[in-house]
């Protein structure tokens, strides 16, 4: 499984070339990205960051004091934003009464402990608590989501109700963990199941891992 995991890895790497993502100008904006873009395309999160870049609140102290019904009406673009500002909200609520509101406090909890603690606070599944974890405070995490499951499943790789645990494992039992391979490797399949394993019809006469 490891010399696969690694096959599939450099086939992607060499045909795509670095992700460079989460494209962020910092660690408190990939953490807003990731409960935005839940349940939605990251462009629509995207023009919803952009609403909070341009009124410079994209800052735990200033998005924390902001009312839920003004949070709601500048995510508007990326859906739910009703549910989302209070999943926001949550968050920051978390943020501030065990880390003082530093992002920098909450990077030195363990690793595991730390997840455990996103996965408390509503509206923070594994997904979103993992993609914090990984792009937003460097932890050797792997992210799973669709793409990444529909990927392997097609391959063979996992079976049809393998869960979320098992396939986190699954990387990282077999490869180094290292946050920036974590971070590519993830980047890569999501790009891949964009462009070539797609859900409807997929492009496997001209996907990279089959030539």
């Amino acid at each position: 499984m490891t010399h696969r995991l690694n096959l599939i890895y450099k086939k992607l790497y060499s045909f795509f070339g670095p992700q460079h993502w989460w494209p962020a100008e910092s660690s408190f904006e990939v953490i807003v990205g990731a409960i935005l873009t839940q349940n939605t395309s990251w462009q629509n999160a995207e023009r919803a960051i952009a609403n909070l870049g341009k009124r410079k609140l994209l800052n735990p102290h200033k998005l924390y004091r902001l009312s839920d019904k003004r949070l709601a009406s500048l995510i508007m673009p990326a859906g739910y934003y009703n549910i989302k500002a209070r999943r926001l909200k949550n968050f920051l609520i978390f943020l501030f009464k065990s880390y003082k509101g530093k992002l920098k406090n909450m990077s030195l909890r363990d690793t595991q402990e730390l997840r455990q603690e996103l996965l408390s606070v509503n509206g923070i599944g594994p997904e979103t608590a993992d993609s914090i974890l990984l792009y937003a405070l460097d932890k050797a995490v792997f992210v799973v989501d669709a793409y990444t499951q529909r990927v392997l499943l097609r391959h063979r790789l996992i079976r049809n109700n393998a869960s979320y645990d098992e396939i986190q494992n699954l990387f990282m039992e077999n490869l180094k963990n290292k946050v920036k391979l974590f971070k590519e490797y993830h980047a890569l399949l999501v790009r891949l199941g964009k462009e070539f394993c797609l859900k409807g019809r997929p492009k496997c006469e001209v996907c990279p891992l089959d030539t």
